[in-house]
């Protein structure tokens, strides 16, 4: 009976999701991989940058816990190598609240931002959410082309007019979305839930977002063309076909707030 327990033991490990918890706080790096490992994770750690290359060198986590603020190289360094190296989802963990801070962290494709102190389970309630989404991933579809924007969903590359669009990994599936849902309106929950898989979250990161994708696709940003601001109720994106610009076919409408 035992030796039947310890190999069913040994086989949920073996089948477990990996999690690797970046955090040089010993007391947080163990309260958050005790929480993980009782939700059925597996868990490794490091305290530092090199430790957690390391780390996901010897085995490739399938989600990084990571702390922001990491003695030597920091969390966004370790992010960028990690990222460089192959798709992994990152949850960035941080003391700081400031929007500059959340902004860097997104920017480096970090799927989730959680700022200290937090609560062990809604951070474990976050890492499930973030693999769910990237376990069920839509179907990447054709290539869309309107208001001089060619977006290909496969390759994952964007341009305007001709010239490349540098987007982060959240800016890119936003924009996938406003051009398959012309003319919606598109509440900011549901842009939270259709785009970033969050079924609860800081919703002003769907507006950095906005603001950020705005930039880099809108010919004056500060008076906004494609990407319209709906008042009270998200935002909408208004194609500019132009002669060789067919409008894309809408999708089925999203459900209303």
């Amino acid at each position: 009976m035992q030796e039947h327990r310890q190999e069913h033991m040994r086989e949920h490990r073996q089948n477990a999701r990996r999690v690797l918890v970046v955090d040089d706080d010993p007391t947080v790096a163990e309260v958050v991989t005790g929480y993980l490992e009782r939700a059925g994770f597996t868990v490794d750690r490091a305290a530092d940058g090199p430790g957690a290359l390391g780390a996901a060198e010897r085995h490739w986590p399938d989600l990084v816990v990571l702390d922001l603020m990491l003695p030597g190289m920091d969390g966004l360094q370790v992010c960028r190598r990690l990222r460089a190296r192959g798709p992994v989802p990152v949850i960035m963990l941080t003391a700081r609240s400031g929007e500059e801070e959340r902004i860097l962290g997104l920017e480096v494709g970090a799927d989730d931002y959680v700022t200290k102190p937090f609560s062990p389970r809604e951070l474990v309630l976050r890492v499930e959410s973030v693999l769910r989404r990237a376990a069920h991933a839509p179907t990447p579809g054709p290539p869309l082309r309107v208001s001089g924007l060619e977006v290909d969903p496969v390759a994952r590359r964007a341009a305007k007019d001709g010239r490349e669009l540098a987007l982060t990994l959240r800016e890119f599936d936003l924009l996938v979305h406003f051009l398959r849902h012309p003319g919606q309106v598109c509440g900011r929950e549901q842009l939270m839930q259709e785009v970033w898989g969050w079924e609860f979250g800081d919703l002003s990161t769907v507006t950095v977002h906005v603001r950020r994708l705005r930039s880099k696709v809108e010919d004056d940003p500060a008076r906004p063309r494609l990407i319209q601001t709906v008042w009270g109720a998200g935002y909408r994106f208004d194609p500019i076909p132009g002669p060789e610009d067919p409008l894309p076919a809408p999708e089925d409408p999203l459900p209303e707030d």
